[in-house]
């Protein structure tokens, strides 16, 4: 048997910092995160998980069995600024350029962000992607000072809570993490071409079952197949095993889609678990009938 071994030379590890953090509003046409915005100024972001506690049932004089509570995930955002479009997120709205009103509905948001893994040998071995799905900000103080000879930037912090999002295999969770020094390099890669977006895609969040598809080596490359249009008023949908077409954030079956006079349509693609793009690749198209 071996022996333990403690704090030997390059397993002193730890973990620092934030960066890198990407908001992505849920698309409630479609039910993806398919749009990313870069979250600059992230200062501090906690992780709060809850629940899980004890209830013990007693039974013959004993205690019978231990019931635990249901697991549920949160966090705390700090930050000196904010991406716009996280208004939304906020309770605000913004009829005009400029202008926000308060105390309206809160749209749901997934979150990433990247902490950084080093050890005594080097403190910059790797990093962890953290993806935080279903979170819903809560309503926050924002305390403005005057200005006087010790001056600090206004701080803002938001409480959030999550739903989580759906799994094949690990039911509902709100919280994947990837650790860079352990997961396959190609699949990280992928990974963080749909995060933090290419050339040819926008930055997205992919569903639970479409990360894990990266890393348990069951994902498959397909090349997309774009649809078509006549240049007159007709788009046709292929039919690709693999991929899921949208007509304005709405999903579409193969087939036709009709312009009228005047009329735009944004037609785009997302593969479905277990499935990647090949690249270079474009997955969004605009299509206008001029008559």
């Amino acid at each position: 048997m071996a022996v333990l071994v403690f704090d030997d030379t390059g397993n002193r590890r730890f973990e620092t910092g934030v960066k890198k953090g990407v908001l992505y509003p849920l698309n409630t046409g479609n039910g993806l995160y398919d749009t990313g915005f870069a979250w600059n100024g992230l200062t501090e972001i906690k992780e709060k998980p809850a629940g899980a506690g004890s209830n013990k049932q007693y039974a013959d004089n004993i205690a019978y069995l231990n019931l635990l509570s249901a697991e549920t995930f949160g966090g705390e955002i700090s930050a000196f600024t904010y991406p716009d479009e996280f208004g939304q997120c906020d309770g605000t709205a913004e009829p005009a350029s400029g202008v926000t009103v308060g105390q309206q509905s809160r749209a749901t948001f997934g979150l990433s962000y990247r902490t950084e893994i080093g050890n005594d040998v080097s403190s910059d071995l790797g990093y962890k992607l953290h993806l935080v799905y279903g979170a819903l900000a809560s309503p926050s103080e924002k305390d403005y000072s005057t200005i006087n000879d010790s001056p600090n930037a206004v701080a803002f912090t938001w409480a959030f809570d999550c739903t989580g999002a759906s799994s094949t295999n690990f039911g509902s969770t709100s919280l994947l993490t990837i650790d860079s020094t352990k997961v396959d390099a190609t699949a990280l890669g992928d990974l963080e071409d749909f995060l933090y977006g290419t050339s040819g895609t926008n930055p997205s969040l992919p569903p639970p079952d479409s990360v894990l598809a990266l890393f348990t080596g069951s994902i498959t490359a397909i090349t997309l197949t774009p649809p078509t249009f006549d240049g007159a008023h007709t788009i046709t949908i292929p039919s690709e095993t693999g991929v899921t077409y949208y007509v304005d954030g709405v999903v579409h079956t193969a087939g036709t889609q009709l312009l009228t006079t005047g009329q735009s349509k944004v037609v785009s693609a997302t593969p479905n678990a277990g499935y990647v793009f090949n690249k270079p690749v474009v997955t969004s198209w605009l299509y206008t009938f001029v008559s």
